[in-house]
């Protein structure tokens, strides 16, 4: 790792640091670990940033910029509002960043104010990294809204400049305000060749990234008054809270601005924030779902059917979704979508002795055992509901409310009450006495993916103890949320957490903060059989990856029994495979040849940990008519190899050329086709990434999979 150098003004010669990291230049400090430098200058009780550019070069990025802004109480507060400088002090996390805090105090009427700017580095990476940590020492409530964690004057024009949005897939001209779709956004400056990703940590609807809404200005941080779910914080006197974190990573020389997105920021990602599906040690590699076609007609008897049939063809973790609930003081569960939610008791007319003998049935066959739940509802019948009546969020009109749909058939618990305390105990204890080992947690908790009310989201209710108004219950809510996925993976480790795109609040949605805490997403519902269903898959993975982790992505709903199935199957390969249908209808032969690709799967997984890669197969683009698209998952890591995906989608050229990244250029690989391991082509890593294989294939609809192996010395 490059040293990271800190070089102090005087203004800051009160910070006691290591003076592997400290120096005194004028009043300015630098940050610089050799591939970026940020220059920040405290004088005058202005808080600014003066420079951000790549080292060696002399192109800065920037102006001279207000650093951070938010509204307390209403009244605009940024890094030029007249600031005493409290201190700094070295931080650094537990995946190799290092960098600095900086603590301003707040004069005049802000007296007591405290407000701590943290950047981080990272090796080998032009990125900062930056949060803000406020707390209230002041003898008065504090309303916060409106946060620009960065709060920037860039130094590119609009006019040559074109913002790439929407998981940064898509190109925007002018003016641009992003919304829940943008974890990550890229400026790229094509005159220049150069150009910025800023990432978004913060939650679902919250996130907020904009550019040039006043000439050529940059704003990352959290959604503002006027706009649909609008941020807001209270902090009492003694309370803090710490914003989400952004990231700016910086490029030169190229003309590709998602370039950035799939190298730098894909390894950021991966390396250093960190998500939960990287962590988890035994990622899923091949997941069955009762739900399509079997919806709520579930039962112990159609489980074992299904479970058998499902074993044989090698899958890995069995869920059964919704329709095994029933709530107290009813015999069986109504059969109809949207009953029995809230107690979330065993419908034991259904599952005899309840789930256990079951969930022990599906273990037997070596199959981990998982259930769908709503993790934020209830149904008018539920004694949860009547009995804690509460715990549910409040509609504007001041009635019990659902922010799932319309109607008052079902409600919406809020995560600002003692549900989340009850919720958790529900799931701690499903694992412990049954083996849960997937839970998929389902249903809108702040705002619904199907629902394009505004006020129909979050909770209005003026006396639930973690809130004060709407617009502070998304914070709140979210934030519970997060924390009780955490809390899940600590009492239940090994448990696989799915929240749905629908919990995450909107359709197809996933972002940076779901990833951090959830170890998946149930991105979508895709039931059109062969060939649309596989090119909707793609299409989605392709969109949302590289720009957040493909093995979080969860696609559904492909049945096994389409006779197109091994082709949908390639195609979910680039996610997380799950899938659906009735296994009973496939036949004995092609349940073994299923299952020799679930066994070639586990294989990879276990040589390559394939799953914590994607990156975009160089020359291949999005998934559509008449083209070739394509995915890589090689550890570019260790060098030793992974998997590459290469689809026909009716195109008129019968063969392409297929070129790697990643690889060791001075070794030995063999190109291997799967399942069956047949080697194809042997090359050396730089032959690979320089001139590639080629790939033929003769029909309209084709797909191949293949393993890179790297050749080990003898």
């Amino acid at each position: 790792m490059k040293t990271l150098l800190l070089f102090l003004a005087a203004s800051f010669s009160s910070t006691v640091l290591s003076q592997d990291y400290i120096s005194v230049s004028g009043s300015r400090l630098e940050l610089n670990n050799g591939e970026v430098i940020r220059e920040i200058r405290m004088e005058n009780g202005t808080l600014s940033s003066t420079g951000l550019r790549m080292t060696g070069e002399d192109r800065n990025y920037i102006r001279d910029s207000r650093e951070f802004s938010f509204l307390a109480n209403g009244k605009r507060l940024d890094g030029s509002s007249g600031w005493d400088l409290i201190g700094t002090e070295a931080i650094h996390d537990d995946r190799l960043g290092l960098g600095l805090k900086v603590i301003l105090g707040g004069t005049a009427e802000w007296q007591g104010l405290r407000v701590e700017i943290n950047y981080l580095l990272y090796p080998d990476l032009p990125l900062v990294r930056k949060w803000i940590h406020l707390v209230n020492n002041t003898p008065h409530d504090l309303m916060i809204e409106a946060v620009n964690v960065e709060e920037l004057q860039t130094s590119f024009s609009h006019v040559s400049t074109v913002v790439h949005h929407n998981y940064a897939r898509m190109k925007h001209l002018g003016k641009f305000v992003g919304d829940w779709y943008d974890p990550v956004v890229v400026l790229h400056h094509q005159s220049d060749h150069i150009g910025m990703a800023i990432g978004n940590e913060a939650p679902g609807i919250l996130k907020r990234t904009a550019y040039h809404t006043v000439n050529d200005n940059l704003e990352a941080g959290l959604t503002h008054p006027g706009q649909d779910y609008p941020f807001r914080k209270w902090l009492a006197p003694g309370e803090s809270w710490e914003t989400p974190k952004t990231f700016i990573c910086l490029y030169s020389g190229s003309d590709d601005g998602f370039a950035v997105v799939d190298g730098p920021v894909n390894d950021f990602v991966r390396r250093h924030m960190y998500p939960q599906i990287i962590r988890t040690e035994h990622k899923p590699v091949f997941v069955y779902n009762t739900w399509n076609p079997f919806r709520t007609f579930v039962s112990d008897s159609l489980v074992r059917e299904v479970a058998l049939a499902a074993a044989e063809c090698g899958i890995k973790e069995f869920v059964i979704d919704d329709g095994w609930q029933v709530n107290q003081g009813s015999e069986t569960s109504d059969e109809a979508w949207g009953n029995n939610y809230g107690d979330w008791k065993v419908d034991e007319l259904k599952f005899p002795g309840g789930l256990k003998p079951t969930f022990d049935y599906i273990d037997s066959l070596g199959m981990k055992p998982g259930l769908w739940m709503s993790v934020g509802s209830a149904t008018k019948d539920a004694a949860v509901y009547r009995q804690h009546p509460e715990w549910f969020v409040k509609n504007s009109a001041g009635e019990p409310g659902n922010i799932h749909g319309y109607g008052d058939a079902m409600f919406t618990s809020c995560f600002g009450t003692g549900w989340v305390d009850y919720i958790e105990e529900v799931l701690v204890r499903m694992s412990n006495q049954y083996g849960l080992a997937y839970a998929k947690l389902d249903f809108a908790v702040a705002v619904s993916a199907y629902v394009n009310d505004p006020a129909i989201s979050g909770c209005w209710a003026s006396d639930h103890p973690l809130h004060r108004d709407h617009q502070e219950s998304f914070t709140v809510i979210y934030e519970r949320v997060l924390e009780l996925f955490d809390r899940l993976h600590t009492q239940c480790p090994g448990l696989f957490i799915d929240c749905t795109f629908e919990t995450a609040g909107k359709l197809q949605l996933m972002d940076y903060a779901i990833a951090l805490h959830a170890d998946g997403n149930w991105l979508s519902n895709f039931e059109e059989p062969y060939p649309t269903g596989p090119l909707r898959i793609r299409q989605m993975a392709w969109w949302r990856a590289p720009a957040v982790p493909a093995s979080s992505l969860v696609i559904g709903n492909t049945p096994m029994d389409d006779p197109g199935f091994e082709f949908a199957l390639k195609s979910l390969i680039g996610t997380l495979p799950i899938v659906l249908g009735d296994p009973r209808l496939i036949e004995p032969e092609q349940r073994v040849h299923i299952k020799q690709w679930s066994e070639w799967m586990q294989e990879m997984q276990d040589t390559y940990d394939y799953m914590s890669y994607r990156r975009d197969l160089s020359g291949f683009g999005e998934p559509r008519e008449g083209h070739w698209d394509g995915w890589m998952r090689i550890n570019n890591d260790t060098r030793a190899g992974g998997i590459v995906g290469v689809f026909k989608q009716n195109a008129f050229e019968d063969q392409r050329q297929v070129v790697l990244k990643g690889l060791d250029s001075r070794s030995d690989y063999v190109v291997k086709l799967a399942p069956e391991g047949t080697a194809i082509h042997r090359a050396t890593g730089c032959e690979l990434m320089n001139e590639g294989f080629t790939v033929r294939m003769a029909d309209p609809i084709d797909a191949r999979i293949y393993e890179i192996s790297r050749v080990e010395a003898q």
